[in-house]
Parts: structure tokens; sequence; C-alpha cells
């Protein structure tokens, strides 16, 4: 079986038990342990999932929930969930949109601004970390694969 998909697949580089830990994102998940644990450490209340949703918000506040799905790359109940608890830990508001009341815009709130300094320093350090002895050229060339994958899955 495996010869067969091997004929069918040409550009394989991987063999069967590397895909599988590729496909993953084992360095995603190891990026995003270090950083939930700096949290941890630093107290603040607030997991990964959570930061994601404020992260892209600091770079755009006032975001509809169907634009933090898309950002985010989650599903309705999950944003919705994540909003609840983040609007529980009065980190955003919800807001109507004054051209369609059915939908909520989200905002951060001054206690959420406050962190962002804070996170994204800590995000930044633990990036640094993980990358330790990367070369830039490659780190390039990595981001630029990603893209392609990403951009032929789309």
């Amino acid at each position: 079986m495996v010869s067969c998909l091997t004929n069918y697949m040409p550009n394989n580089q991987f063999k069967r038990g590397e895909l599988y830990s590729f496909i993953t994102g084992k360095a995603s998940t190891a990026i995003a342990r270090r950083l939930q644990k700096k949290f941890n450490a630093a107290g603040l209340n607030l997991t990964i999932e959570q930061w994601s949703v404020l992260y892209h918000l600091w770079k755009e506040d006032g975001k509809s929930q169907q634009e933090l799905c898309n950002a985010t790359f989650r599903d309705k109940p999950s944003i919705t969930r994540l909003v609840d608890n983040l609007e529980k830990l009065q980190l955003v508001k919800r807001v109507a949109s004054e051209n369609d009341r059915r939908i909520n815009m989200i905002y951060v709130t001054k206690i959420a601004q406050k962190l962002q300094e804070q996170t994204m320093e800590m995000a930044e350090e633990t990036l640094n970390e993980a990358l330790e002895g990367v070369p830039a050229e490659k780190i390039d060339v990595c981001k630029a694969v990603l893209q392609i994958v990403y951009d032929n899955l789309k």
C-alpha cells in the first residue's frame, strides 16, 4: 500500500511516522504550551485560545464574531464560547453593530489593553526561544513553504 501511495505522491518527502507529526503541528503545540506556561507563571488567568482572540482585537479592535472566526480559524461555537469567557473576565465587551443589530462587534476593555504589552513580550520571547539557532534564511524558506501549503489547501 505504501508503494502505491509513493506512486501517487511524487512530493512525498516524509516517512509514514513523520507525516503524522508534521500534520499535527508538534512545533506549534510546543510553542503554545511554552507560552501558556509563561502566562500561568505570571499569574495571568488567560488561555492561549483567549489570547489569540485578543491578539486579533489588538490589531484591529471592533471585529464581528464572524471576522474573529476567520482570523483565528475557529468555528462560530468556539468563538462564541471564547468571547463569552473573555467577557466574564471583563477583557472584551460586545456592542451591537450600528448597521445590523443582529451582529455583535467585539471590543477590548481597558483591562485587556493593559495586558497587551506584557503578553506580546512573552509571545516574542517564546518565539525567540523556539527559533534559537535557526538561521534567518531557513525561517524565510519555512514561512514561504508553509504559505504555499496553506494556499494549496485554502
